[in-house]
């Protein structure tokens, strides 16, 4: 607490010292919602100035709002035969000119004009054939909400229907599903994990490799998603990087938790649309650590850096070529024979090296044909790099035993073509074809003296395959059906499947929407499950996984949205999902891959099949006032069952059966001296239950000396339940042409030790509980101009 004081100093120093009266652009493009085809001669206007501020869209859809005051303003996009758009809270600056693009969704005409109300930004998907269980996100939310760490996958923890009860990683829990059901997309393709120290099988990991300063506004998904989404069973993150100011050259600089980082964006040329956005951050933690905070890595010091960039090339025709790509590098040493206690990754036991490398790079053409039919090729190559090394420790004197190496290397080809083509108001049509060739080679074994074993030693190549088409029927501006269905086939184990999605959207009045949706979702196994090796009675080797075919997910989703004012309104999803084919153990026993992710240590299980069955179901709440009136506030409530069955035939909770997870959020806003400085309070409150376990056989595990589970009472019991509360306290002052941020996020601001997991000691027989992270306080300055 003894950087509050010097916060607060530093923020009514910095008041008092600027008094400047600036004004600022706001530009951007505006497009069909279907095709995505420039609209030209669309009105745009700032509500409330006077006199009134407003712009014409040209031939390319763009538009120009010059002189727009300071502060938080709405703004109105009106066409002739298009739905009306009312943006709110569009934040304007003085360090930073504003890009806002927007998409006009054409009307369906029966009879008489029916007036449409215009619904919030954040309850419309860039993806226009989303029914139920989606939301947008922008980089506003995702810096703004306290605790969030500036990562889309934190901020996305606060919405109905997703638990992170884990405060150093931000893999998320979809529905009670494992974190590796979730899908991460970037400009339309599909990508490995975006996260420093994220391993191979994983979603998400400590840091984000994603950089919020360089996001658009981008789509969540949580279930029964369009048929253009496949290999995921829980969820989807369907990111956009937005381009760089083609008007103006600009920059950003910023210090905090994710590192130190300087930006850059600007046109090619003076007169060209052309742009450029690119940015590079590298890590502070060793400041945090100098002054004794603790992020749950003991004495050990993290290092990372990563370089985010997007080139935007319009062409004619309204088409544009895009250069972008993410890349980065982290390491970790874990030597716990000179740690202290309280790291929450390795163990006293061990020494831990780690080493990750993440790169993906993408090129993408967009080509009209005509202003109702285009084509999209996307074309990109990641690598994903994992080397760990592991020894144990003696227990006379600490000497370190060579343990276990894992060496993973992971190329991937991957290529998207879309063409969609816009028939009518009424019929929309998109279909496509999305490849993924990996090449890899994962080799991993245990080197312990007289107990060596391969466990992996592989390389090669094996695609993934897949077909998509989809429809959009607007029967009425009230009535929309989304349709379509999926293809995929996997190399390895020569699987394929079919899956159908459909949804029915009603608007039942002005206020009230109801959505049903149906999906079947089918994912391959982590890559690196397939080649884990089995050795034979006759002293022989063999893949006995390679023959694992997918797993099967159907989701049954209703949903009711009722807008109870112009700012607030009520949501309320009931669902039900069915999974079949999971990864279980040959032999009977509760091993089901629908588990992956409960902690750090990879899977090796050998002799799998396809047997395993899955089962949730839940019931979610929001509450959400937009900001309006100097504040907000969002209160998230979801009731759920998580359940398994292994080859054993019993059905269990899953480890991430936590029963319940709550939110409540907001914030207040208030203007310092001048109308264009802002001082915000943030706040959050997090209740959920504690991830499940399996309890130990403490008999057994003494006769052994080393842990052994009590398979038949898998995942029975339970940590205790999580409570976290955060406080962020942050201020803007707009000098001329320069705007300086200042926060502070107060996380876990009443200290509470959450239970993280209850390790066993083989030397004690006994059970050691390890506490998630403390107070912890982020501060963080960033500079746009």
């Amino acid at each position: 607490m003894k950087l509050l004081p010097v916060f607060i100093g530093i923020v009514l120093g910095v008041s008092v010292s600027w008094a400047q009266t600036v004004k600022q652009t706001v530009q951007g493009r505006i497009v069909d919602a279907q095709s995505g085809f420039p609209l030209l001669g669309v009105n745009i206007i700032v509500l409330n100035t006077d006199p009134l501020l407003g712009a014409v869209t040209d031939a390319q859809g763009y538009y120009t709002l010059r002189q727009v005051p300071l502060g938080r303003q709405t703004l109105k996009a009106s066409f002739i035969g298009y739905e009306e758009q009312v943006i709110p809270n569009v934040v304007v600056t003085s360090g930073k000119e504003v890009v806002l693009n927007l998409e006009l969704a054409e009307q369906v005409l029966m009879g008489k004009e029916i007036v449409i109300t215009a619904a919030p930004e954040k309850t419309v998907t860039n993806n226009e054939l989303t029914t139920v269980s989606a939301r947008s996100f922008n980089l506003e939310e995702t810096g703004r909400y306290a605790g969030s760490r500036n990562d889309p996958a934190r901020m996305a923890a606060n919405f109905a229907g997703v638990a992170a009860n884990n405060d150093d990683r931000n893999d998320i829990i979809i529905r009670g599903n494992s974190p590796s059901g979730l899908l991460w997309r970037l400009e339309g393709i599909n990508i490995p994990n975006p996260s420093h120290y994220g391993s191979l099988s994983a979603s998400g990991g400590p840091i984000s490799l994603l950089n919020y300063n360089l996001l658009d506004k981008s789509d969540f998904l949580t279930a029964a998603f369009p048929a253009e989404y496949g290999n995921a069973l829980a969820g989807v993150f369907d990111l956009q990087l937005r381009s760089g100011n083609h008007q103006k050259r600009e920059y950003l600089g910023q210090i905090g938790v994710n590192g130190l980082e300087l930006g850059i964006e600007g046109p090619f040329a003076k007169k060209s649309k052309a742009s450029y956005l690119a940015s590079y951050r590298y890590s502070t933690l060793g400041v945090y650590k100098s002054v004794g905070l603790n992020f749950g890595t003991g004495a050990a010091t993290p290092e990372y850096q990563d370089v985010s960039f997007k080139i935007d090339l319009p062409t004619a025709k309204s088409g544009r070529f895009t250069l972008f790509g993410i890349g980065g590098k982290s390491n970790v040493d874990l030597i716990s024979s000179t740690e202290s206690s309280g790291a929450l990754y390795g163990t006293e036991f061990t020494n831990d090296y780690a080493n990750y490398r993440t790169g993906i790079a993408g090129l993408s053409h967009l080509y009209y044909f005509s202003p109702t039919l285009y084509y999209k090729l996307s074309l990109a190559a990641s690598r994903q790099e994992e080397h760990l090394y592991r020894d144990s420790l003696s227990a006379i004197d600490k000497t370190p035993i060579p343990t276990g190496k894992a060496d993973y290397e992971n190329n991937k080809y991957s290529a998207h073509l879309l063409l969609n083509k816009k028939f009518s108001a009424r019929n929309n049509v998109s279909g496509g074809v999305i490849l993924d060739l990996y090449d890899f080679d994962l080799a991993n074994r245990r080197i312990v003296p007289g107990q060596e074993r391969v466990i992996r030693n592989t390389e090669g190549k094996s695609l993934l395959s897949q077909l998509y088409l989809q429809w959009q029927l607007r029967f009425t501006d009230r009535i929309t059906l989304n349709s379509g269905v999926n293809y995929q086939y996997f190399e390895v184990s020569d699987s394929e499947v079919w899956q159908p999605r459909a949804g029915l959207q009603f608007q039942l009045t002005q206020k009230q929407t109801l959505g049903i949706a149906y999906g079947q979702h089918s994912q391959i196994q982590p890559l690196d499950i397939y080649f884990v090796r089995t050795m034979l009675p006759d002293g022989s080797v063999a893949e006995t996984n390679r023959n694992l075919d997918f797993t099967n997910s159907q989701h049954f989703v209703l949903s009711y949205d009722r807008s109870l004012t112009s700012n607030f309104r009520m949501k309320v999803e009931t669902y039900y999902q069915k999974i079949s084919g999971a990864a279980v153990e040959r032999n009977p026993s509760s091993f089901s891959l629908l588990n992956a992710g409960v902690d750090f240590e990879p899977i090796n299980q050998d002799s799998l099949i396809n047997g395993g069955e899955g089962e949730n179901y839940g019931l979610e709440l929001t509450l959400e006032k937009f900001y309006s009136k100097g504040y907000y506030f969002l209160i998230t409530t979801s009731l759920y069952s998580s359940q398994y069955k292994g080859s054993d035939g019993r059905w269990h909770s899953t480890a991430f059966d936590g029963g319940y997870v709550g939110n409540i959020l907001g914030g207040k806003e208030f203007r310092i001296g001048r109308k264009d400085n802002t001082f915000s309070i943030d706040v959050k409150f997090t209740a959920s239950g504690g991830n499940r376990y399996t309890p130990i056989d403490y008999t057994r595990s003494a006769e052994l000396g080393y842990e052994v589970r009590q398979d038949a009472l898998a995942f029975s019991e339970s940590l205790e339940r999580y409570l976290r509360a955060d406080v962020k306290l942050s201020y803007r002052i707009n000098a001329r042409r320069v705007t300086h941020e200042f926060a502070l996020d107060l996380q876990n601001i009443t200290d509470r030790q959450n239970e993280f997991a209850r390790i066993y000691n083989p030397r004690s027989n006994t059970v050691q509980t390890q506490y998630q992270i403390g107070f912890f306080p982020v501060p963080q300055y960033r500079i746009t101009f």
